[in-house]
């Protein structure tokens, strides 16, 4: 007899990391400037995911903020190999970093731009992902499989001003 399960979502928030020794555990997140990375050992089927905000470093020396993509890799990275995983088998999946924000910051392509730069400069294997673009994700994460599936947020339509109400002083009122 075949039993079936129900996979075990683990929500990961920002600022957050989360790791799986479990064959049904589905790692997910939402994601819009912020990036994820998906690692694993696929030798140990063991894998883990971090949510950052912000590229690089916490600015503050007193903060170990893994809402910084420095601190969430590095916490990420040891995290699986005190549970075992070889740093040369660590293979990496990179999700959201997009520009969701109309405004002037890039934050979600210096996102991207630190992620991919941090897994290539540490000789990690990447495997795949979806960096950057205008809208965000949704993803789920299998750390022993490795299978990732996401998909696209429809971003906000564009929200146009009410238009300005007739001047009261033109004797011109409009009623509902």
């Amino acid at each position: 007899m075949i039993l079936v399960t129900d996979p075990r979502t683990l929500h990961v928030m920002q600022g957050q990391l989360k790791l799986s020794e479990t064959p049904d555990d589905v790692l997910v997140a939402l994601l819009g400037s912020c990036v994820a990375a998906c690692m694993r050992d696929p030798i140990l089927k063991i894998g883990g995911m971090n949510h950052f905000l912000l590229p690089g470093d916490d600015p503050s020396a007193n903060s170990n903020s893994a809402r910084y993509g420095a601190r969430s890799m590095e916490e990420l990275v040891n995290a699986l190999l005190r549970k075992g995983a070889s740093r040369r088998n660590l293979e990496v999946w990179l999700y959201g970093g997009a520009d969701v924000l109309r405004n002037s910051t890039k934050i979600g392509s210096a996102n991207a731009k630190f992620a991919t730069e941090f897994v290539k400069t540490e000789g990690f294997r990447l495997r795949g992902g979806d960096l950057g673009g205008k809208c965000g994700r949704r993803m789920r994460f299998h750390p022993h499989s490795g299978a990732v599936e996401h998909s696209y947020i429809e971003t906000a339509p564009d929200i146009r001003p009410i238009s300005t109400p007739p001047d009261a002083s033109s004797g011109q009122v409009e009623l509902f």
